[in-house]
């Protein structure tokens, strides 16, 4: 397979973004009310509601008005989403630079982020305009593992699915991808990153 087109995710894989570094069992007091919080109130569900164009004011405000006894922890959510941005991943970063300085490849990135919340990282990092083009799920209104969101980019930007590699750090998104005919990279750390793309004759 000659690769000319590599499709990156991005939080999780260039950019470190957790909840847990403003939610942890710290500012709960406890695993179990952190577990509770997200696994029924700011739900990765919810998140994603988000992710696909869903302004983070209404969100807020309806899932306050249903748990008003959560109200602060909902409203740092999204109230303290900066704090959630930790840096690039560097090694990441850096591969990514290596490649982009060799040339021969078109680099896209594919990422589910709120569309005002991803002005925020595009002010921050630098790295993110370092693509050949970007596809944001909360621009386009669809976001991974729907197959159109994929499309949206394949047909946009002339992409060959048979010469294209994805990477993402969501095993999900990365079968999606692989089910339209891109091969896939399971993310796990930027060394493990580098070693899978020489198997496919990157690097």
């Amino acid at each position: 397979m000659a690769v000319n087109t590599i499709i990156w995710d991005l939080g999780g894989v260039l950019v470190d973004w957790s909840p847990y570094y403003v939610f942890s069992d710290a500012y709960f007091g406890s695993e179990e009310k952190k577990k509770y919080f997200f696994d029924h109130i700011c739900t990765h569900d919810w998140n994603e509601q988000q992710d696909a164009g869903r302004s983070i004011v209404e969100a807020t405000q309806e899932l306050v008005a249903q748990y008003p006894d959560w109200e602060k922890e909902i409203r740092d959510y999204y109230g303290r989403w900066t704090e959630m941005l930790r840096g690039p991943v560097q090694g990441t970063v850096e591969l990514f630079r290596e490649l982009i300085e060799k040339g021969g490849y078109r680099h896209y990135a594919l990422t589910n982020w709120q569309q005002d919340l991803f002005s925020i990282a595009l002010v921050r990092y630098n790295f993110l305009h370092w693509f050949n083009g970007r596809v944001v799920s909360g621009v386009e209104k669809t976001r991974k593992p729907f197959p159109e969101f994929y499309r949206l980019l394949l047909d946009r930007y002339e992409v060959d699915p048979a010469k294209a590699v994805f990477i993402d750090d969501n095993i999900r998104n990365v079968k999606a991808a692989e089910d339209l005919g891109i091969t896939g990279i399971h993310f796990r750390n930027p060394e493990q990153l580098r070693v899978s793309l020489r198997e496919f004759a990157v690097h």
